[in-house]
């Protein structure tokens, strides 16, 4: 095995940045945009589906968190899994979340451009994500400090803004309910008096589509909670990472179910989930059809900074990847390079060239909703496959370091429980209602690729 390099990151993120920048990576398009189709499937139900991820994601988190703390490095599971497992797991670990960011990316610049339709119509998609794909890449080609401010205060105004809109939501349902005709609790549960009906589709109850529905939405749900393991590629880069990390993680997870729990609560119940849309944001569709155009406006402009946000992490998280797997001679050397601000430049250039894919991907397929679908499907693939690398490292971890400073709880049930989980989830893509059984074959033939790809290297690192 390659000993990793030293990392010449500088350690310029605070408590603030890390708390900020792991809610920027989880609370974007899967929240305002991709949650539309989650609910589609599972109506109110989609909740309890949203309780059962955070639980998940939770100990995936914790079990992340163990490591990071007792040794924050550049690459998180890519480097625990080079560390504790050996070569080609470090090698795997690393260029499937490299991929992953690079799609999350593409998706989040398209959810940008279908946002700005909004308000301009008749403006081509591929110029607004052109726009806003030159912008992020400016500001992470500046200081981590500047990427950290940034990412700050994009999350600041969703985070904000989701508030607002709870305690607005919840005014309304219980001091004022004849603004929003309709609005009632009951919606979780009751059938629609103002719904749209089809056929003998079933609108009612909290499960309108059973448990079916339920397991149809959890693959989208999975989306959702792609981001929150940004906490560990920023530990690298942070302050006193073993007192900030444990702090991070524990209250970040909640954070998010709070802010997903409570904001769909508050959208389902304002209003009954068969008459929303699966391609539109339910949040800016509710305040539009409610007659609040300014409230509107707003959200709109929010989910924009919202999936700008999750860019910006995207871009960071990978660049760090790239650079990671440089350390550790897993890609060229060149990606190792950092320049007079401690930021690894190179890296942070060629990840952003394949984020540019976006533009001509919405140039030829100009439908945005159609592209969203197919990218955000590969996405939870590669999800799956980060979060059961993660789980299994973390056992291997557990067996050279049996005391830690931050101990993941249920060890070992809970990493038992989470491979279960992903299984699940994997069979539940296969269905043929949801439609993603390609995606789920196309696993073995990735890792066999990426293996293929990781013999050439090795053999070429022998010459």
């Amino acid at each position: 095995m390659n000993t990793p390099e030293k990392t010449h990151l500088k350690r310029s993120l605070k408590n603030r940045h890390i708390q900020f920048i792991s809610l920027g990576g989880a609370v974007g398009t899967g929240l305002f945009l991709g949650v539309g189709g989650a609910i589609f499937a599972a109506g109110p139900s989609v909740l309890l589906g949203y309780l059962i991820s955070g639980f998940i994601i939770f100990l995936i988190m914790r079990q992340l968190g163990e490591m990071n703390t007792q040794d924050p490095s550049a690459g998180s599971s890519s480097y625990f899994a080079y560390k504790y497992w050996g070569d080609f797991p470090g090698f795997l670990a690393g260029w499937n979340y490299w991929v992953l960011q690079v799609l999350v990316g593409i998706a989040e610049l398209t959810a940008v451009a279908a946002y700005a339709q909004y308000w301009f119509p008749n403006l081509a998609t591929w110029k607004t994500a052109f726009l806003f794909f030159i912008l992020i890449n400016a500001v992470n080609l500046a200081t981590v400090k500047a990427y950290g401010e940034v990412e700050f205060w994009f999350s600041s105004i969703k985070i904000i803004a989701i508030c607002a809109m709870i305690l607005t939501g919840s005014y309304i349902l219980f001091f004022n309910p004849s603004l929003v005709p309709g609005a009632s609790i009951k919606n979780l549960w009751q059938t629609s008096t103002l719904g749209i009906h089809l056929g003998d589709v079933n609108f009612s109850g909290f499960f309108p589509h059973k448990i079916i529905g339920l397991i149809m939405a959890l693959p989208m749900i999975t989306f959702s909670f792609g981001g929150l393991e940004l906490v560990g590629i920023a530990a690298s880069e942070t302050e006193n990472p073993k007192k900030t990390i444990p702090k991070a993680i524990n209250q970040v997870v909640f954070r998010i179910l709070i802010f997903y729990l409570g904001s769909l609560a508050v959208l389902l119940s304002l209003y009954h989930w068969s008459n929303l849309s699966v391609s539109d944001s339910p949040f800016v569709m509710i305040f539009d059809r409610i007659g609040f155009k300014y409230g509107a406006w707003a959200l709109n402009f929010i989910v924009l900074t919202a999936a700008l946000s999750v860019y910006n992490s995207c871009l960071y998280s990978n660049s760090r990847m790239l650079y990671a797997l440089a350390l550790q001679k897993n890609a060229p050397h060149i990606f190792a390079k950092t320049n007079k601000t401690k930021i690894p430049i190179n890296a942070i250039l060629v990840s952003g060239m394949l984020t540019f894919l976006v533009v001509p991907l919405n140039y030829f397929v100009p439908n945005w909703f159609d592209a969203f679908k197919v990218i955000m499907s590969f996405i939870v693939v590669y999800i799956l496959v980060n979060w059961s690398i993660i789980t299994l490292v973390h056992i291997k971890f557990k067996q050279k370091n049996k005391e830690t400073l931050f101990p993941a709880p249920f060890y070992p049930y809970s990493n038992y429980l989470t491979l279960v989980f992903v299984l699940f989830i994997l069979i539940a893509m296969t269905l043929p209602k949801i439609g993603m059984l390609k995606q789920v074959l196309a696993i073995p033939f990735w890792i066999l690729f990426i293996y293929l790809c990781y013999t050439i290297i090795k053999q070429k690192r022998a010459l």
